[in-house]
């Protein structure tokens, strides 16, 4: 006779079983309505007709109606969770047969760390060109919005006026001068006269003195000549930068003031130009110890919708403050802006690239799932079962992201239909990739909710693949015995397909037999 403690063990292990069933056919009838939602509200009024038909050739009208609708229900929901009718589980314990998923492999490679931020673009320099000396404006010598190069003429004042001013200054020299010339001579001839005690030191003093005098005259006279050509070279206003013209502001024939509120034309800088951006000042200490380590920071510009890059420069220079109102710092961006895409006030998208981590393993971001105890994957191991495995993250770049702890190079990881797995089901991969045999981790480890399913789960997946004469054998064996011969035969039972039907199962009298019989 059965020993009870062996009934019970059948008996418990029936209802696991059951209650595994009617969970999965109750997450099947969910997505089934969620599936035919939008059909039933296009059968509203088909649905309004029959409820008008039913009120005229039923007994008992729209009651009857709904009553026969319910019973119909009832009939394909029972059998739906029966074994066997395709609605259920396949393969007898309750995982559903293998799931199709999508795959990835863990590989090293490199993570940039980068921090995003709003720019906007400024010009290195702005110079509004105003004149320096009055008069009339003869000549305008640029053409609006082309570039002009450092020096080119882009107006002109009368000058003829300062030209007569600078000849005026230049006779005024060429007298003085040879003022200083007679009084030299004199101041020879005073010389030789007192040497030879003709003459008194009064009259010697006096004409060094004057000497003297002169020569001051003349070095004003100097001065005023190059004054006068400055003024006259001011009539002549050229570009002090190389950059693009804006529009004339002053037409031929104004008069022209030097100081003047109102400028010629303002031209900007664009090769090279700058953009100014704010980062937060808890990222300040990486950027500057970066900087005074000598390196050089990339910097990218996107545009408004950050698709498309505009260009790319370094970052040249960090404010000397933080701004206590946003706390923030700014930092200065320098781009060649050969193409001339930057344009002065433009707002852009910047992203800094302030370090990059080499050798780290990089999974994408979509094998990352997360539940209470934290973030964990699903891996793929070499007999196609998977195991929930406890990861640390490291920085994410895009859709990809590094695990700086829980993960083994070459370990694939499932990418796609990681919501429908638990620890230990069987899975597919289309297009039949083959999985690498990778030891995990020494420090790999579940998550803590995992481990009674994951356990349950990889037993469900050995009694799969058991022989008829197998599963006659472990019936007989208490569940201790049954437990410890699953887990020394495991690793040889996973090496083999599913049986045929199913393998062993929880029969309905609550043993395990074979799929399609009971137990005995």
């Amino acid at each position: 006779m059965r020993s009870q403690g062996d009934e019970t063990n059948r008996f418990q292990a029936a209802a696991e079983d059951a209650r595994r069933n009617f969970e999965e056919a109750r997450h099947r009838f969910e997505e089934t309505g969620a599936r035919i939602e939008p059909y039933l509200r296009k059968a509203e009024g088909v649905l309004s007709g029959v409820r008008g038909w039913c009120s005229n050739h039923l007994p008992g009208g729209e009651r009857t109606m709904w009553v026969a609708l319910g019973l119909i229900l009832l009939v394909v929901f029972v059998w739906a969770i029966l074994p066997g009718n395709g609605g259920g589980n396949q393969g007898g314990f309750g995982t559903g047969g293998p799931q199709p998923v999508g795959v990835a492999v863990a590989a090293k490679g490199d993570i940039e760390i980068t921090l995003d931020a709003l720019g906007t673009v400024t010009p290195i320099a702005t110079v509004t060109v105003r004149p320096q000396v009055s008069g009339q404006l003869v000549r305008v010598d640029f053409l609006e919005g082309h570039v002009v190069k450092a020096g080119d003429l882009l107006a002109e004042i009368d000058p003829r006026t300062f030209r007569a001013a600078l000849d005026q200054a230049k006779g005024q020299l060429a007298r003085d001068q040879a003022a200083l010339v007679n009084a030299r001579l004199d101041q020879k001839r005073q010389q030789a006269l007192f040497a030879a005690s003709a003459t008194s030191q009064q009259a010697l003093d006096t004409q060094e003195a004057q000497v003297k005098q002169d020569e001051g005259v003349v070095s004003a006279d100097r001065a005023s000549v190059e004054s006068a050509a400055v003024n006259l070279g001011y009539t002549r206003i050229v570009s002090p930068v190389a950059g693009l013209a804006g529009l004339r502001q002053v037409d031929v024939g104004n008069f022209v003031a030097a100081g003047q509120a109102t400028g010629i034309v303002v031209v900007t800088q664009f090769e090279p130009i700058s953009v100014l951006f704010t980062v937060p000042e808890d990222n300040i200490d990486t950027i500057v110890s970066r900087l005074r380590s000598g390196a050089q920071l990339a910097v990218t510009a996107y545009d408004r919708s950050q698709t498309t890059i505009l260009a790319t420069g370094k970052l040249l220079a960090v404010d000397s403050q933080v701004d206590t109102t946003t706390g923030t710092v700014k930092m200065r961006a320098l781009f060649d802006n050969k193409n001339g895409v930057l344009f002065p006030n433009q707002f852009v998208n910047v992203r800094l690239l302030v370090d990059t981590l080499h050798g780290q393993i990089v999974v994408p971001a979509s094998a990352i799932q997360r539940g209470s105890q934290g973030a964990y994957v699903f891996v793929v191991k070499a007999d196609h079962t998977v195991a929930m495995r406890a990861v640390t993250l490291g920085p994410q770049q895009g859709d990809r992201v590094s695990v700086v702890k829980g993960l083994n190079p070459r370990e694939t990881v499932v990418t796609d239909g990681g919501d429908r797995l638990r620890d230990g089901d069987e899975v597919t991969i289309p297009g039949g990739q083959k999985v690498a045999a990778v030891a995990p981790p020494k420090d790999a480890s579940a998550p803590p909710e995992s481990t009674q399913s994951s356990r349950r789960n990889r037993n469900f997946t050995v009694m799969r693949k058991l022989s008829a004469d197998e599963c006659t054998k472990i019936h007989a064996m208490s569940r201790e015995d049954r437990s410890a011969w699953i887990k020394d035969h495991r690793e040889e039972v996973m090496q083999r397909p599913d049986q045929p039907g199913g393998g062993c199962k929880f029969g309905g009298g609550g043993g395990i037999g074979t799929r399609g019989s009971a137990g005995n």
